[in-house]
Formats: C-alpha cells, structure tokens, sequence
C-alpha cells in the first residue's frame, strides 16, 4: 500500500526518499513501526498513513526540539503515535519499556536535518556565527568546542580525517592549534578555509568536511550506528523490515557491511577451512544496492542528492 504523500503544511523539513521508504519498509495497515529518528515527522506521518487504519507508531529523537516539531505534525494521529526523547542506540530498551515488541518494521534517517542546521543556537552550520556546540542532545557532555580547544593536534587531525575524510587533517589540525581559543563556528571555518586555501575551484565550502567530523565525533553517531542496527534486528518480528537512509560513504558502509554479515550463515575467515563460528543468517537483503532519490526528488530537493537506503528483512528462525 502507498502512503498519501501529499505535502503537510506543519512540516519544516522535507523528508528524503519517502516514497521509498513506504515501499521498502512494506508498511501494512495495522502494523507498528518505530522511527528511530522522528525528527519534523514526515517519514512517520508517510509510514501512518500507509498503516491506516489501526497502524502505531513510535518515534525516537534525541533532540527535544525536534520532538515538539514532530508532536504538532503528528497530532491528527492521537494516542497512535509514541513519541520518545531518546537517542536510538537505546532502541530496544525503548521499546521494551513500552511494550513496543515486535514491531514490523524499523527505520533509520541518519545525519542531521535541514531544521538544526537552521538554528542559529545548535552551531552545526558555518553561514552563521554561533556557539562551537553540535550537539543533538542537551544531555549530552561532550561539545565541539571541548574537541576543537582541548583535544592534542594528532588526536584532532585524526578525528577530521576518520569521520570527515578530509584530506588536509593534519594542515586543519595544526592551524586550529595556532588559532585556539575558537569560540565560534565561523571562527573555526575561517580557520579552516585559511589552511586549506580558501574556497577557489571547490564546489564545497572546505570547513564542509571538517563540521562534518566534529558532529559525528560529539554524537557518536558512527559507535550509536553500530549498536543500533542489532537492536533493530532483535526487535522486529519475522519477516520484519529495517530501512537505513544515510548521507556519507562512512555510515552507508556501516550498513552495507552489517546487511551482508548478517545475511550470511558463516562469518568464519574465508581462509579457515572448516566453519567454527556458529553464526546463523538472520536477514535477507531487501535492496540489491543502495537507492538513490529520482530525477524528480532532486529537483525538488537538492539537498536529497547524498542520500542513499538500503532495507533488509529479518529471516523467520529456523527450527
């Protein structure tokens, strides 16, 4: 069944590959989703609507702001719709706790959205001043300035390489060394562009990978990945769907690596000639290869261009 996918007014966010997520997810009516990042709440009012009638809905989002967005989108849906402040590495305490198991399918929208990228306050952005901050959530302890004015320079040029896969780590790292103390974001990217050369030629702005890696860094958003796809796989039923919508090559791998593994009945060295390990394949892939948004979706929303999902369907266990 296809959602009705017409445009919410409430909404402040345009959500990627909606139409994709529906079919690949398999959402039925009557069934109950978990929407891992509810954010604006686009995808879960998409998955409701093809869920109708009776479908249930549970949304997690560790941003408390973005959970009053997504409580106003959603309200024509009641008591049908949980919404949960929570980061989703806590998944599946989350929906034990409220009784939420099984479900029929999960879903994953990583990265970070159009709306905190907006706000001034949050300091993902680099077109604004605004505090070194790139949290998600405000019970988090770890910020970009603690990382950018406290961390040694190989550990910084190491954290702008590995999540940003920036070429000029260690050029950043020595420059922002020499600039500290940083307070703001467009004093950091100014640093940044000095170090790298500016902006001639690129079709990116060059703090571009480096805000990047600070905000995967302060979220541990690779490390919540890694848990969270297990959990995901533990609380869906039978024949029960997940579907990972990423935005950079780091966390797609994350997902391409897991599907396969977890498709497989023995993860033993392929050198190694018997199998020792006992791991048994508990997931079929649902995608051949990673979707990207159609001609039409990037006209419209351009900002779409990176993103790519893969689903997979958990196996029924065997006897």
């Amino acid at each position: 069944m296809v959602a009705n996918l017409s445009p919410r007014k409430t909404l402040t966010h345009a959500p990627v590959l909606t139409e994709e997520v529906v079919r690949y997810l398999a959402v039925q009516p009557g069934g109950r989703y978990v929407d891992c990042t509810v954010g604006a709440g686009g995808h879960a009012a998409a998955i409701m609507d093809a869920a109708s009638p009776g479908g249930l809905l549970l949304g997690l989002d560790a941003d408390p702001s973005s959970l009053e967005i997504a409580k106003r989108a959603l309200s024509e849906f009641g008591d049908d719709v949980q919404l949960v402040e929570s980061n989703f590495r806590e998944l599946s305490s989350v929906c034990r706790r409220y009784s939420f198991v099984p479900v029929y399918g999960v879903l994953f929208d990583l990265g970070v959205s159009s709306m905190q990228l907006a706000d001034e306050s949050r300091g993902f952005g680099f077109q604004v001043e605004a505090p070194l901050d790139m949290r998600f959530g405000p019970g988090q302890t770890l910020t970009a300035a603690e990382i950018v004015n406290e961390y040694g320079e190989a550990e910084l040029a190491d954290v702008i390489w590995r999540f940003g896969e920036e070429p000029a780590s260690r050029r950043i790292a020595r420059a922002i060394m020499r600039a500290r103390p940083l307070k703001t974001t467009t004093e950091l990217a100014t640093v940044v562009a000095r170090a790298t050369g500016g902006q001639h030629g690129q079709r990116i702005h060059p703090a571009t990978r480096s805000f990047q890696a600070l905000r995967i860094a302060v979220n541990d958003e690779l490390g919540a990945l890694g848990e969270a796809l297990g959990q995901a796989v533990e609380v869906l039923r039978s024949e029960g769907r997940f579907v990972v919508i990423s935005f950079h090559s780091l966390e797609d791998r994350i997902v391409k690596q897991f599907i396969a593994r977890e498709s497989r009945d023995c993860i033993c060295p392929p050198e190694q000639p018997t199998c020792t390990c006992g791991h048994t394949a508990g997931l079929k892939p649902a995608t051949k290869k990673a979707v990207s948004p159609t001609a039409e979706e990037l006209a419209t929303n351009p900002r779409s261009r990176s993103a790519r999902l893969r689903a997979a369907e958990k196996l029924a266990e065997k006897n």
